[in-house]
């Protein structure tokens, strides 16, 4: 749950007015509810959120994102052709957790549209897959409405590249195609956030999120909102191939505790909640089987591998001074933004929930949950299997004088 990146200049503020939203069309915006968002000037004093205004006399002021949404009746539309339950369109179908939903998708005998940028490599292995690709983009609010057309439900996975400004997409963007859902009938809108974004206001993508959580829920669209703790797959990149590779490893000296979740089973929970009419309209926590300290997956990783690893630890220290640092200029605001999650991810802080009830809502059985271990160990026991196949083809081929 994380990253960081290389870096834009961001936009130049926006003013405190409101924001006019998008017309789809005439009769779509007929049909919408009045749904608005707005950046509102507060002292800084009243909020611990990282500054991207002008500081005048003692108290500067930040802009921090809030919003609101007032429902009004739609109007009745003319019948047309029914839209089928089955028709879902996958937005951030590229990423971690979002092709391991088209996957499901797929096997499930759902009828896939992928919302996917127009991009130099195009995303072939989702047309491979069987899904439709259409090309959109959230921070171009006019190119959504067309990918809606014939869709039953939203399916939002997508967040912002590392290179991007985080309210670009996470939070004008997710107000753009909610705008859109509910203007064009979507039935259903699943969207994903994370554990803990409402106790976190001073993290910027926590503080979108759950923003756009509350903005989601007065939409007056069907809705179910998943907060997650953290995938298993990205522990593989951090961790695993590091250690195999004898590079360095990254970790802190925070005690944070993460209940780390296959996103394969995140992708099969997810289907099992749209299916249930009884989670419409509710805000469900996925968490895996334990809480894992970093230095606990590190020492997980190193029994499996069957090696020590190399592990740099970053003092959290370090952290907080250089997202102090980062604040005084304009062109790494999007760098202290980032180093604010990561602050928080490497605090005291538990990123788990107990799961006994949903997964009776859900009519799960526990014991088909993937834990850590299981997933580590398949992991290693595939990838030294390769590697040792590979040293055998290697020694075959070599030639002697």
């Amino acid at each position: 749950m994380v990253s960081s990146t290389s870096l834009r200049s961001p936009p130049p503020p926006p003013s405190s007015a409101p924001i006019q939203r998008q017309r789809v069309s005439s009769s779509a915006a007929a049909a919408s509810s009045s749904l608005s968002w707005r950046n509102a000037l507060v002292p800084a004093r009243d909020m611990a959120f990282p500054s991207r205004s002008s500081t005048r006399g003692r108290h500067s002021t930040m802009l921090r994102v809030t919003c609101n949404a007032q429902t009004v009746s739609a109007t009745n539309l003319a019948p047309g052709t029914p839209v089928r339950p089955t028709s879902i369109l996958v937005v951030g179908a590229t990423g971690t957790l979002g092709r391991q939903v088209v996957r499901r998708a797929l096997d499930e005998g759902y009828d896939v549209r992928c919302l996917v940028r127009p991009r130099p490599a195009p995303a072939d292995f989702l047309r491979d897959w069987g899904a439709t690709v259409v090309n959109g983009d959230l921070s171009k609010p006019e190119t959504i409405p067309a990918t809606l057309v014939g869709v039953h439900t939203i399916i939002d996975c997508a967040t912002g590249r590392p290179e991007e400004p985080i309210r670009k997409v996470d939070w004008q963007g997710k107000v753009a195609l909610i705008q859109c859902a509910r203007a064009m009938g979507i039935q259903k809108y699943v969207f994903f956030s994370i554990h803990n974004c409402d106790q976190h206001p001073e993290v910027p993508l926590m503080e979108i999120k759950h923003c756009t959580e509350k903005y989601l829920q007065d939409s007056g669209l069907t809705y179910i909102i998943i907060r997650l703790c953290g995938f298993m797959q990205g522990l593989i990149g951090q961790y695993a191939v590091p250690i195999l590779e004898e590079k360095s490893v990254w970790g802190t000296d925070a005690p944070t505790r993460i209940a780390y979740m296959d996103t394969q089973d995140v992708a099969r929970l997810t289907f099992i909640a749209i299916r249930n009419e009884k989670i419409n309209k509710k805000l469900l926590i996925f968490a895996g089987p334990r809480a894992w300290t970093t230095q606990e997956v590190i020492t997980l990783c190193e029994r499996l591998a069957g090696q020590d690893a190399n592990v740099t630890t970053v003092p959290v220290s370090v952290l907080k001074f250089t997202r102090q640092l980062t604040r005084f200029f304009q062109w790494t605001n999007d760098v202290a933004d980032r180093l604010a999650f990561s602050e928080v991810l490497s605090s005291d802080t538990v990123f788990s929930a107990p799961m006994t009830e949903t997964y009776n809502l859900l009519g799960v059985d526990q014991k088909d949950i993937v834990s850590l271990e299981k997933y580590l160990q398949d992991y290693f026991t595939n990838i030294l299997k390769k590697l040792k196949d590979l040293k055998a083809q290697s020694k075959q081929t070599d030639i002697y004088f």
